[in-house]
């Protein structure tokens, strides 16, 4: 909020979910996150959130209300539409179907709505693809996005360690189609290509979700948001709002 309210403070869309959800089971209690959306809209500021969880219908009288002004977009993550490969790769997150009535009930409320099928993991969950976008179509979301498995510094031997455990029939197979991609490695962090990998199996991936994106009537991505109509938070007593 102090950020907010300086004069040299110019407003651009505000991003939350990129590294952690915003939507952790302590929201239900602490309501962090409502408490900010409290405050952007206050101040009628553009705001983007990325999600796996079903809370976030809890702020929809929120979130229908930031949409009405072009104030926010919300990004549900799909992985899968399988539950047992949901359970095993994101255990304890909202399963397939949960994530699905998200998107309808937020696109039911006017919310914008994108569905992000990440991380895409070859021989894992890649075959869904088509079917991840098929499914958001029907459930009213207007975009969708994928990002390939990203196993940056430690990451890569949790994720070997993950594949032992769950997948040891295919592991070789796993991390030789990641290399693939690569550049012969399990990680390339270069600009451009560390979200969708390069190579003939990223290729072929990248052109399936083009010709499934066209098919089922998906946007590239969604309008941009409002930034105008930016009015700074005002303090409450010795207080500032969000506080």
């Amino acid at each position: 909020v102090q950020t907010l309210r300086k004069k040299s403070y110019r407003p651009e869309v505000l991003t939350i979910g990129a590294n952690t959800d915003p939507y952790p089971p302590a929201e239900r209690d602490r309501r962090i996150t409502r408490r900010l959306l409290e405050t952007l809209l206050e101040s009628r500021h553009p705001v983007a959130l990325i999600t796996k969880s079903a809370l976030i219908l809890r702020d929809l009288d929120l979130l229908s209300e930031l949409a009405a002004s072009d104030l926010v977009q919300v990004f549900v993550s799909v992985t899968t539409l399988e539950s047992k490969l949901s359970r095993i790769m994101e255990p304890r997150a909202a399963s397939p179907a949960r994530r699905l009535e998200v998107v309808r009930q937020l696109t039911e409320a006017g919310v914008p709505v994108g569905v992000m099928a990440a991380p895409m993991i070859p021989a894992i969950n890649d075959a869904e693809l088509d079917k991840i976008l098929e499914a958001a179509a029907g459930a009213g979301a207007r975009t969708c996005s994928y990002i390939q498995v990203r196993l940056p510094l430690e990451i890569k031997e949790l994720f070997e360690a993950w594949l032992d455990e769950h997948f040891a029939d295919r592991k070789d197979k796993v991390l030789g189609l990641i290399r693939q991609t690569r550049g012969g490695r399990l990680y390339d962090s270069s600009f451009g290509v560390r979200m969708r990998g390069q190579g003939t199996y990223a290729e072929l991936l990248a052109r399936r979700f083009d010709v499934a994106r066209r098919r089922y009537g998906l946007l590239e991505r969604l309008p941009p948001l409002s930034s105008e109509q930016f009015s700074p938070p005002i303090a409450v007593g010795d207080q500032l709002s969000l506080l």
